[in-house]
């Protein structure tokens, strides 16, 4: 299976997981509300262990971000939970201290080395390495990058109540950014961003969540899925939505539009979630799908 220091390439660009951390912190059913047991039994010789524990009572997640180097240029896809952030209602990510930056400089890449980041929503697990805590100030992490987001994330998180988690994450994580004048924004149709990069709205999880691809020539596509699916049982059941979707029927009907999309073609899925490999290609099942970790 790959890892951080296993790159995929597609012909000449090269993809490499970037690990923060991975997880068991969740019972199947906590995840996704929907999980049947009949159902999970049915798929457990294809998740055990790597996805799901022995037990069948535990899932596994991973949070990592996509280092993707192409034509000279180093660009991030997403950034992960963050370190010293103060999350108390969200204990999992709350004052981490893993080891992320030393992982992606094990893959090569400095963050001064960092052109470009893409941002598929903003999560609190998505944008925590935008900055990190240098003097008492957040700063950008990645100094020298271009941040690009949907705009419709931001508009959504600076509503928020001043109170609130999302505000708090704004500041620590979003806020710094934008001061530094390093951002830059898609409109709610997505589009061509980044040389290649394009957005494609897939709202549901939030409300201007987008799936990023990119065109490797012959090579195929490659597909940064984001929140779309937060396990690989998902795309046997992907009328099963996670407890973190806000808008479920929304977030049903994208992850089905781009699973029947990306079905039998060229076009690798690098996922956010998926623990394992975390990339993998999206098969026929009869009148459904399934999963094939790389």
């Amino acid at each position: 299976m790959l890892s951080h220091s296993q790159p995929c390439r597609l012909g000449d660009v090269r993809i490499t997981r970037i690990d923060e951390f991975a997880s068991d912190a969740f019972a199947p059913e906590r995840l996704l509300p929907d999980w049947d047991l009949v159902a999970g039994r049915r798929h457990a010789a294809g998740l055990v262990p790597g996805s799901l524990n022995a037990a069948q009572d535990r899932v596994v997640i991973s949070v990592h971000a996509w280092l993707v180097e192409t034509g000279g240029r180093r660009i991030l896809v997403d950034t992960g939970a963050g370190a010293d952030k103060e999350r108390p209602g969200k204990p999992l990510f709350h004052r981490r201290r893993d080891p992320f930056l030393e992982r992606l400089l094990a893959a090569g890449a400095e963050p001064e080395s960092i052109d470009t980041v893409l941002l598929t929503h903003l999560h609190t697990d998505h944008v925590g390495w935008n900055t990190r805590l240098t003097d008492g100030d957040w700063v950008p992490t990645f100094p020298k990058a271009r941040y690009v987001m949907p705009r419709v994330e931001l508009e959504a998180m600076t509503a928020a109540a001043p109170d609130s988690d999302r505000a708090a994450l704004f500041r620590d994580s979003v806020e710094p950014v934008l001061d530094a004048g390093l951002a830059e924004f898609v409109g709610a149709d997505g589009g061509e961003v980044a040389g290649g990069f394009r957005f494609h709205p897939t709202p549901g999880h939030s409300a201007g969540h987008m799936c990023i691809a990119l065109d490797c020539g012959g090579a195929g596509k490659a597909l940064f899925t984001g929140d779309l699916m937060h396990h690989p049982i998902q795309v046997y059941h992907p009328d099963w939505n996670s407890m973190f979707c806000e808008r479920p029927d929304e977030a049903r009907r994208s992850r089905e539009t781009v699973l029947d999309a990306v079905a039998d073609t060229d076009t690798t899925l690098f996922t956010a979630h998926f623990a394992e490999s975390s990339a993998g290609r999206v098969i026929r099942d009869g009148s459904g799908f399934a999963w094939r970790f790389l």
